[in-house]
């Protein structure tokens, strides 16, 4: 479980930021093989500070099946894997934290009709969670919960559950096109 305070600052992506890099994904249950991924991250846009916490409060009141509702038409980026049709990032929050840049992305993971239909518990967490931090330098690394679930506790934090045994890696991380600030 990884708790993370919603404060949106004044930084703000570019358009058409590009963040590159490898994913270290950890199987979970019985499948237990672990899958490195080539990822690219396009970043359009990033959340308000008023949509962020329209949407806790919406997390707070009515539940992560509600917000997703309120994000599922935000389309401030994609991240995509190697070889597969990006996903729409849904909120993106970017900030400072020392000397480094954080971003924290939030979007809808796809979900395989096989989960769907047979009712698993991984329907309960709907999103990705994506964690970059970048250096002044333009490299850095992150973590992915590919499966996640997410919950408002307190008035300014967003708490996200892992459905799997770890969260993922994100290694060789690197800006390439346009600025975060």
């Amino acid at each position: 479980m990884l708790t993370i305070g919603m404060a949106a600052s004044s930084a703000s992506a570019q358009r058409g930021t590009t963040i590159t890099g490898t994913a270290l994904i950890y199987g979970y249950g019985l499948n237990t093989r672990t899958i490195s991924r080539p990822f690219t991250m396009t970043i359009n846009g990033r959340t308000s500070e008023a949509d962020a916490t329209r949407y806790l409060q919406t997390l707070q009141r009515d539940g992560q099946d509600d917000f997703a509702k309120q994000i599922d038409r935000n389309d401030l980026g994609r991240f995509s894997f190697s070889g597969q049709v990006g996903l729409p990032i849904n909120a993106i929050l970017v900030d400072r934290d020392g000397d480094d840049t954080r971003i924290r992305a939030v979007f809808k993971r796809w979900v395989g009709f096989g989960e769907l239909r047979r009712g698993y518990r991984s329907v309960d967490y709907p999103f990705t969670y994506v964690e970059i931090r970048i250096d002044q330098n333009g490299r850095g690394e992150g973590t992915i919960i590919p499966a996640a679930r997410v919950r408002a506790r307190g008035s300014n934090t967003l708490e996200v559950e892992d459905f799997g045994t770890f969260p993922g890696r994100l290694m060789g991380v690197r800006l390439r096109g346009g600025r975060l600030e």
